[in-house]
């Protein structure tokens, strides 16, 4: 019976190492799994494997990068890869050369080559991942840690494949709402400012010609006009300063707090901002706390991972609560950030040992909102802008006429 090497990792996480005698791979990872080990890699006994990874020859790329960055959509796939592979018997060192040679990035190439080296001289994976805090969060490495202590790291994998899909949909899908009405608007004021400083000229010169009294609208209009033929390039230089400006103001934390307070205040946006963040928040904890993380080291990541210090500075109080033995209701109550639903539910959560499911719950009612949020907002935001902007051109035309409209008086 064929011999495989092997190295893997107890419950407490030390290196063990040995032969196993089965049938073929899979039956010896099933063999070793019986004996309660955490599987890191099965090699064949002589297997042409064995030798390139003993003497640590690298992998020839069989594909061509696509970009050297790693983006979100990258990770999303690595991370549900490395789940279905693992999932299905395959060792974590096997998984990594597998998805390395499909991988679009040049750099998560590396990384996947430097992981796969890491774990050969014999770190765990989320101490290997934990080498490289630029491409993978405090959430990755705490919840694979979770996995690999519990056993359980297809599935851990599995739940963050999940969670990093769910909030790249719903990513994509604010994006993709707010593009819509950028465009438009876009096109609106282009539309004005070629009226203004095409056709109103025009008409301006003809009028002269004529050497009469402007009537008081198209007079105005031609000021206007005048102004912006005049004008124009310095209004975008100031423009552009004024946002360069206040881009680094909002860089800095009293700025970034000012704007996060002006944003939850705005009437109607307001309540999204609030909702997103709170989806966010409640996503993560959910993720965390089903993968088996505690519970303060899940408000630590989730403090670190949302993009909002007033939000950070309220998950920050929450953990010192819950740090002296307070109830996690008391510290969501007194923030007066979240609403009287979120802090029964998580109250009920605590009491009765169900938490993670209460934030998923949570979840998925914010995420609802946000999505019903925009969906309106983009229905009533085309009509708004559309009649806004026949407005103001129905103005100018009408401006632009009414000498016309005087000299055919004059005329007759």
């Amino acid at each position: 019976m064929p011999k495989f090497y092997y190295v893997a990792r107890s419950r407490s996480g030390a290196k063990e190492t040995g032969t196993e005698e089965a049938l073929n791979q899979e039956d010896a990872v099933t063999k070793i799994q019986s004996k309660g080990l955490i599987v890191v890699n099965v090699i064949p006994e002589g297997s042409e494997l064995f030798s390139s990874s003993s003497t640590g020859n690298s992998i020839k790329v069989r594909f061509k990068p696509k970009h050297g960055r790693v983006t979100g959509e990258d990770l999303t796939l690595f991370c549900r890869q490395l789940a279905t592979l693992i999932g299905a018997g395959v060792t974590i060192l096997k998984s990594l050369e597998i998805i390395s040679k499909q991988v679009g990035s040049r750099k998560l190439y590396n990384v996947c080559m430097d992981l796969k080296k890491s774990m050969e001289a014999g770190l765990s994976f989320h101490e290997a991942l934990a080498a490289h805090p630029n491409v993978f969060s405090g959430l990755w490495i705490n919840l694979i840690e979770s996995g690999e202590a519990s056993g359980n790291l297809a599935v851990v994998l599995s739940r963050l494949a999940a969670y990093l899909e769910k909030e790249a949909a719903f990513k994509s899908k604010v994006i993709s709402a707010l593009i819509y009405p950028m465009i438009l608007t876009l096109a609106g004021v282009g539309a004005l400012l070629f009226l203004s400083l095409k056709i109103v000229p025009a008409f301006a010169e003809i009028f002269k010609s004529f050497n009469i009294s402007l009537p008081w609208l198209t007079q105005m209009l031609v000021n206007v006009s005048d102004f912006l033929k005049k004008k124009i390039m310095l209004l975008f230089l100031f423009s552009g300063a004024g946002i360069f400006i206040l881009r680094k103001y909002i860089q800095t934390k009293s700025g970034r707090l000012s704007f996060e307070k002006f944003q939850f205040n705005l009437p109607v946006f307001g309540d999204f901002f609030l909702a997103y963040n709170i989806e966010k928040f409640s996503s993560e904890m959910a993720t965390l706390l089903e993968s088996g993380v505690p519970i303060l080291y899940s408000l630590e990541i989730s403090g670190r991972s949302v993009n909002n210090l007033t939000m950070a500075d309220i998950i920050r109080k929450i953990k010192d609560d819950v740090r002296e033995g307070k109830p996690m209701r008391d510290a969501l109550e007194r923030s007066g950030f979240f609403e009287p639903m979120v802090v029964q539910m998580v109250s009920i959560g605590e009491e009765i040992g169900e938490l993670p499911q209460m934030f998923k719950r949570i979840n998925s009612f914010y995420q609802e909102y946000c999505d019903t949020f925009l969906a309106r907002f983009i229905s009533m935001f085309e009509p708004l802008v559309l009649v806004f902007i026949g407005g103001v051109i129905g103005v100018m035309v009408v401006g632009m006429f009414l000498p016309i409209f005087e000299l055919a008086k004059i005329g007759g």
